[in-house]
């Protein structure tokens, strides 16, 4: 029998599917408790937090160390703020930039076999101590021989193949709720997400990306993308420029005033939509740790591995839809919404109001001046009015390519929620406009 890869001396992610199943299956065990006593709680008329910190300390861990996707999971559950008390989120945030390191030998040898020489010879200086350490691959700071600093990331030997094999788990669990439901097959969208995932391996393609992204930001000039080191850039190794900042997450906490919550915010909406709407490339995972506000003032994008691509016909529908909401005009929803490439079961004078609603709810900051986001409800309202119309809305289905557009759009909500601003994002939506 072939030994379990998780006993190798590299203790990376690289596990057998057992090992990994084994490990969930006893973070399950805890989890499933802390629901159980949660109910409980309800029962008896209190109102229990929906998991405790010691729960989501098991869950940091446990997550922290599988990485792959089982760590991206934990890092899109930290995001909701409905869902998880501030004390909770602040410790399942960890997962967005921190998880066990890769040990250094294994990370010089990951550098020869890509580079083709060790580090201190690449580099003038390369510290061993990584910067964050995340689902894929660990960055270190290095300076190159000409004293440019540069983040290196350096992938998890076996984390396509570890991540390969949690997509097809994931995939198989989604196959057989699709059939036991018999509501919606959601087997597409889960495919969307997976090849999208499996994309975010290929470093050479991440580095594409960003230079592209970076075209694509041109007239955004509150927005920094990292330069790409192309001689020290292969398919598991990206080097790029060292952004100085702090990641958004921190930026938070640190007691940022009124003004400078407003700036962040109005730079934030600018790095999701601006690209979106000027190139049709949009950064696709939005939680806090892919964005640093710099020391010049600037926001800073990071990970290139999730951008998205759309088809021009998805971003066209979308960019005149914006463009009827910001300027509060009429508009016809169906024929838009087909544009995009929905489809519908359901009449048109029933699916109507339900997507109008949608766009209700998600176009408050541009019909209210000024808008406060410390006290935003439209994550809430959005699941409410989901939950209200579940079996309708089942009936109403959005083209493959929106799954990465809502986890972007849904996860700037709750980083401006986390931003808490107050301010004219009216006039914020109409700056995105002037640019189209």
């Amino acid at each position: 029998m072939a030994s379990d890869p998780s006993e190798s001396d590299d203790t990376l992610p690289t596990q057998g599917r057992f090992t990994r199943f084994r490990k969930l299956a006893g973070l399950s065990a805890q989890l499933s408790a802390d629901v159980l006593k949660s109910g409980a709680k309800r029962l008896a008329g209190q109102e229990p937090e929906f998991l405790s910190k010691a729960a989501a300390e098991k869950l940091v861990s446990t997550l922290g160390e599988l990485k792959g996707a089982a760590m991206k999971l934990g890092q899109a559950v930290s995001m909701d703020t409905e869902l998880l008390s501030p004390e909770v989120r602040q410790v399942i945030a960890r997962l967005q930039n921190e998880a066990p390191p890769m040990p250094w030998e294994v990370v010089a040898r990951v550098l020869r076999e890509e580079l083709g020489d060790a580090p201190e010879a690449l580099f003038r200086e390369f510290e061993p101590k990584p910067l964050a350490a995340a689902s894929l691959g660990q960055v270190h700071r290095a300076v190159l021989h000409d004293g440019r600093e540069v983040a290196v990331k350096v992938q998890y030997p076996g984390i396509a193949e570890t991540l390969t094999g949690d997509m097809d788990n994931l995939g198989l669990v989604v196959k057989t709720v699709s059939k036991a439901s018999r509501l919606t097959d959601g087997t597409a969208y889960f495919q969307e997400l997976r090849e999208e995932m499996l994309l975010e391996t290929d470093y050479l393609r991440e580095a594409a990306l960003c230079t592209s992204f970076a075209r694509g930001a041109t007239r955004l000039p509150d927005l920094k993308v990292p330069e790409v080191i192309t001689e020290r850039t292969t398919r598991r190794v990206l080097t790029l420029e060292l952004l100085r900042g702090r990641p958004l997450k921190d930026w938070v906490v640190s007691g940022p005033s009124a003004e400078e919550r407003f700036r962040v915010a109005r730079q934030l909406i600018l790095a999701i939509y601006g690209p979106f709407f000027l190139s049709g490339e949009l950064q696709a995972d939005p939680h806090p740790g892919n964005f640093m506000v710099l020391e010049d003032g600037r926001l800073g994008v990071l990970d290139f591995g999730s951008i998205k691509r759309f088809s021009p016909r998805f971003v066209d529908a979308n960019r005149r839809m914006f463009l009827h909401a910001v300027r509060l005009e009429s508009m016809d929803v169906m024929g838009l919404s087909r544009e995009v490439g929905f489809t519908s079961e359901l009449p048109d004078a029933e699916a109507a109001p339900l997507i109008q609603e949608v766009l209700h709810i998600a176009g408050r900051p541009m019909r209210t001046t000024p808008y406060d986001y410390a006290t935003c409800q439209i994550p809430r309202d959005m699941k409410l009015h989901f939950a209200r119309n579940a079996a309708r809305f089942l009936k109403i289905r959005p083209p493959a390519e929106a799954v990465m557009f809502f986890r972007s759009t849904g996860g700037l909500a709750q980083n401006l929620k986390l931003i808490g601003a107050r301010g004219d994002f009216r006039g914020v939506f109409l700056e995105v406009a002037s640019l189209l």
